[in-house]
């Protein structure tokens, strides 16, 4: 007898049924450095919305030594993205050969977060007041020290015969370097320095040219094979994590406790109210430089202004790091991708993450 047109229905929807999910895409992520409460209060968050899951990924982090070693990962396809500094790419760039088969997909540090930072009770002031200082950094390995030296120069100071580079261990390690004077300064991103306060350690941030202060810092960076091959990957990807950042801003301490629920060796010791508290301070802090411009102007996630990009590579050739001024800032950075990472309904984002308890 033939089926009715609604057996056949109910058929197929348990057919359906029956069949197994499709498996979600596995996004290996390449961290220089461990995560902390503000990128991994992104991450967080996201999970604690399904924000990843809502676009068909999930995510890995790999923390590798270093940003010298995130390139070779990419390279090999071993991680899907990786979170360099952009100078571990432009100071990669052989003059006269093709580009590298890279390409900075997201730009997910559109402001300079690195700092020089000694103690505020100090005789230390200026760059110029580091001549025969030391300046610690967490590694020899580290993607900032091109422009550490990069800056020292821009003084007259000289790295290595003027002023000394010295490894001295990642957050508490580099810390308490600071605290016995082993260095007179300390190299790290902002989140550190304000984290380092958090200690009772008053900070001066040393003032940069402008053409350095103006210079971006981390961003997403893809093989090119990646971004040809799939790039459905690169916008989903771009999509839940620029929403995420919506969500984070929208409710700090939402995005704090999911960050220390999924890593609890963060979670600080003692005074709970008052670590929270701190927390916030450093998180809102990073979310408002993340999100808008120091006149305030929002910020369009994910995008490159390469005008920046370009004064900051002329003047990393001028002080002796760049072999070259003309690099192929077209090949190596693209905003190909920042309309579909913004293509969500922010409002409703961000009532979901408000929503959260």
């Amino acid at each position: 007898m033939p089926r009715s047109p609604l057996r056949l229905a109910l058929l197929l929807l348990g057919l359906l049924g029956m069949m197994p999910a499709q498996a979600a895409d596995r996004v290996i992520i390449g961290e220089a450095i461990p995560l902390t409460v503000t990128d991994g209060g992104i991450y967080a968050i996201a999970d604690e919305l399904g924000l990843f899951a809502a676009e068909g990924i999930e995510v890995q982090h790999v923390v590798l030594p270093g940003a010298g070693a995130v390139l070779p990962q990419i390279l090999q396809r071993q991680v899907t993205f990786g979170f360099p500094l952009t100078e571990t790419l432009l100071s990669a760039h052989q003059p006269g050969q093709d580009p590298l088969p890279l390409v900075y997909v997201y730009n997910a540090g559109p402001y300079n977060s690195l700092e020089i930072a000694v103690k505020a009770d100090g005789p230390i002031r200026t760059l110029a007041d580091l001549r025969g200082k030391g300046i610690g950094v967490g590694a020899l390995t580290w993607g900032t020290i091109p422009q550490t030296r990069a800056l020292l120069r821009s003084v007259g100071l000289e790295p290595g015969r003027d002023v000394q580079i010295v490894a001295v261990g990642v957050l508490g390690a580099g810390f308490h370097a600071l605290r016995e004077d082993r260095v007179a300064a300390l190299n790290f991103n902002s989140t550190w320095i304000d984290m380092l306060e958090m200690t009772g350690v008053p900070a001066r941030r040393l003032e940069f040219p402008t053409v350095f202060r103006r210079m971006i810092t981390n961003g997403f960076l893809a093989h090119k094979a990646t971004v040809e091959g799939n790039p459905s990957l690169v916008e989903r990807f771009g999509r839940a994590y620029t929403q995420a950042v919506v969500a984070c801003d929208a409710n700090v301490r939402a995005c704090i406790e999911a960050f220390w629920k999924r890593t609890p060796q963060a979670r600080p010791d003692g005074d709970m109210a008052t670590a929270l508290a701190d927390n916030i301070r450093i998180l809102d802090s990073y979310m408002g430089r993340l999100r808008r411009s120091p006149a305030a102007q929002a910020r369009t996630p994910g995008e490159y202004d390469l005008g920046i990009i370009r004064d900051y590579v002329k003047a990393m050739h001028q002080y002796g790091e760049f072999p070259s001024a003309d690099i192929p800032l077209d090949a190596y950075f693209t905003n190909r991708f920042v309309a579909g990472y913004n293509h969500f309904d922010a409002a409703a984002i961000a009532a979901r993450a408000r929503a959260l308890p």
